[in-house]
C-alpha cells in the first residue's frame, strides 16, 4: 500500500473531520447482531481522530432519538453506506472493472468488500486525508482486496489528468461514487465536477450520489436545533439540490431515484422521515 503523504498528518480540513464522526457511526453499526454493514476500520479511524481532535463530531453514541448529532446522522449514515455497497456490488456483477471513489475520504471498501479478480478502485481525495488513512491502515496491517490506487487531489480544481495518469482507462465502463460529497460544493462545483465524470464515462458507466426530491430537509432544521450542528451545516453548499434527475438527464444519463425512508423500512430500520434519497445513473 503506497501512503499519500510521507510526513504524520497532525490534522484534517474542516469537511474531511466530519469523516471521523461518520467512521464512529460506521463502527457502532459494526458491532450490532443485525447490522446492515461490516467495516472492520471504522473504529481505528476514529480511534486515530481523537488523537487529533479531542472530540470528533458526530460522535458514535448509542442511536437512541436525543439532543446529539451522532444519533441525528446514525439513521442515513447506515442505509446510504448500505445502499451504496450494493449499488458497486450490483455494478461489478454487471461486468464493471473500474470503480472511482470521489472523495473516498475513510472509505474502506477496497478492503472489506469483495471483489472478483481484474478489479481496480481508485480513491480520490485530499492528500491529508489519504495520508491519515493509509498511516491508520498500515497500522492495522490493513490489504485491500483489489488493486486499490489513491490520487491526492482537490476535487474542486481539475483531477482528470493525475486520474488518468494513475491508470484510470476512460475507455472502460467505471462505476463512480460520489458518497456524501456533493452538499459540501456549490450547484457550479457540483456541476462542473459530473460534467468531468461524463467526460470520462465510456458507455454503461454509473455514477451514484444522494438526491433530493425537493422541498425543506428536516435534517438541516433538526440539527440547526442543536447547540454543535451549525458547525456542520455551516459547511453544506446545496450540491445540485433536486436538480440531480434533471441535470442527469440533460447530460448524457438515464438516472433512477430512490427513496430512503422505503430503503430504511425493507431493512427495519428508521430515517426520522426525511425524504431525500439516492440517485443511480447509467451512461448512454
Amino acid at each position: 500500500m503506497s501512503s499519500a503523504l510521507s510526513e504524520p498528518v497532525t490534522e484534517l480540513p474542516p469537511v474531511s473531520r466530519t469523516a471521523l464522526g461518520v467512521a464512529g457511526l460506521r463502527a457502532y453499526e459494526s458491532r450490532r447482531p443485525d447490522r446492515l454493514i461490516d467495516d472492520p476500520y471504522a473504529a481505528a479511524f476514529f480511534d486515530a481522530g481523537k488523537a487529533l481532535y479531542p472530540a470528533p463530531e458526530p460522535s458514535p453514541v448509542p442511536p437512541e432519538p436525543g439532543q446529539d448529532l451522532g444519533s441525528l446522522f446514525y439513521p442515513q449514515v447506515v442505509v446510504r453506506t448500505r445502499f451504496y455497497d450494493e449499488y458497486l456490488a450490483g455494478a461489478i456483477e454487471a461486468g464493471v472493472t473500474q470503480v472511482v471513489l470521489l472523495a473516498a475520504g475513510l472509505d474502506s471498501r477496497a478492503f472489506r468488500l469483495e471483489w472478483p479478480a481484474g478489479t481496480r478502485l481508485f480513491e480520490l481525495d485530499l492528500p491529508g486525508v489519504l495520508g491519515f488513512k493509509d498511516r491508520v491502515l498500515d497500522e492495522h496491517g490493513a490489504r485491500a482486496r483489489c488493486a486499490r490506487v489513491v490520487v491526492p487531489v482537490d476535487l474542486r480544481e481539475d483531477w482528470d489528468f493525475a486520474l488518468r495518469e494513475a491508470g484510470f482507462d476512460p475507455a472502460l465502463p467505471t462505476a463512480w461514487l460520489a458518497e456524501g460529497l456533493l452538499i459540501y460544493l456549490s450547484f457550479d462545483e457540483a456541476t462542473r465536477l459530473l460534467g468531468m465524470v461524463g467526460e470520462l464515462s465510456a458507455p454503461g458507466s454509473m455514477v451514484a450520489f444522494e438526491h433530493r426530491t425537493g422541498g425543506p430537509s428536516t435534517l438541516v432544521e433538526k440539527a440547526l436545533a442543536l447547540d454543535n450542528g451549525r458547525e456542520v451545516t455551516n459547511l453544506w453548499q446545496g450540491g445540485l439540490a433536486s436538480q440531480g434527475k434533471e441535470w442527469l438527464s440533460a447530460n448524457g444519463w438515464q438516472p433512477t431515484a430512490h427513496v430512503r425512508p422505503s430503503l430504511a423500512q425493507e431493512h427495519g430500520r428508521d430515517t426520522h422521515d426525511e425524504p431525500p434519497g439516492f440517485v443511480i445513473a447509467v451512461r448512454s
